[in-house]
């Protein structure tokens, strides 16, 4: 098989957290013949899968370096702290970093929150990731700070959050390689922007036929004086019976009457 004869196909990378679902779904919808791939991909992971072209796109977090990448943030997530059900932060609809001043606070080496300085006690060992550390709350070690759509990947039963209102944030956004900006990719950036099918973006709608005008003078309508029209004031009176020329008689000859009967 040809290059050229290798269908298109389109690969798409998320990290943790990011549900990409919806424009997967309006994908298939529009381009039904092409398929496309999905490949979970970690935090630190996801801007060298893109790179090294393992992905046309990816869902990733920020902040990532643009010097070859474009991204379109997307949205940002409130940051939560996770704790065990019968911590003391269960009690509170929302806490602040000064709150977690005495506690021990995970720092997962996936961590995709930007801190200038870390809230809390450190941990002795840094965790390799959020489910480690998922973990290990459970286990009563410490508490976790991480994105809300992390805490409830990696929800359990045993385990609540509450919000953090003075904490970093993490922003999502979509990025792709700025060198590799195929057409496929225009039309997941359309789809993750909500632009329709009719946009100037996407397949452009078969123009309508103008309409025809009458030609000048020309009303639709029969005109007076045409052949097998009726003349302008009414239709045409019938001939009487017996009038006008005999059958067969020349053009213009009058009608005789009866010869006299001579005396």
């Amino acid at each position: 098989m040809t290059g050229s004869d290798v269908p298109p196909s389109f690969r798409l990378a998320y990290v943790p957290g990011v549900t990409p679902a919806k424009w997967v779904r309006i994908w298939n919808e529009r381009l039904p013949g092409v398929p496309l791939t999905l490949t979970g991909v970690s935090t630190d992971e996801a801007a060298g899968i893109l790179r090294e072209r393992g992905a046309d796109a990816a869902f990733l977090r920020l902040p990532v370096d643009r010097t070859d990448l474009s991204a379109i943030p997307l949205y940002t997530e409130t940051t939560v702290v996770v704790a065990p059900k019968d911590h003391l932060v269960a009690a509170v609809d929302e806490v602040t970093v000064e709150d977690l001043a005495d506690e021990i606070v995970l720092h997962p080496l996936d961590d995709s929150l930007d801190w200038e300085r870390l809230p809390g006690r450190p941990a002795i060992e840094r965790p390799a990731t959020t489910a480690d550390a998922v973990e290990l709350v459970a286990a009563g070690i410490g508490v976790l700070l991480v994105p809300q759509s992390l805490a409830r990947l990696h929800h359990r039963k045993d385990l609540t959050y509450r919000p953090v209102t003075d904490a970093p944030v993490s922003g999502v956004a979509l990025s792709w390689r700025e060198d590799t900006t195929t057409d496929l990719v225009e039309q997941f950036i359309g789809i993750v922007r909500g632009r329709t099918v009719n946009s100037s973006r996407g397949p452009a709608p078969a123009a309508a036929e103008p309409k025809r005008k009458p030609a000048a003078g020309n009303s639709g309508k029969p005109s007076a004086g045409k052949a097998g029209a009726p003349a302008a004031g009414g239709a045409r009176k019938p001939q009487r019976k017996g009038s006008g020329s005999p059958k067969g008689a020349p053009k213009g000859a009058a009608k005789r009457g009866r010869p006299r009967k001579r005396s």
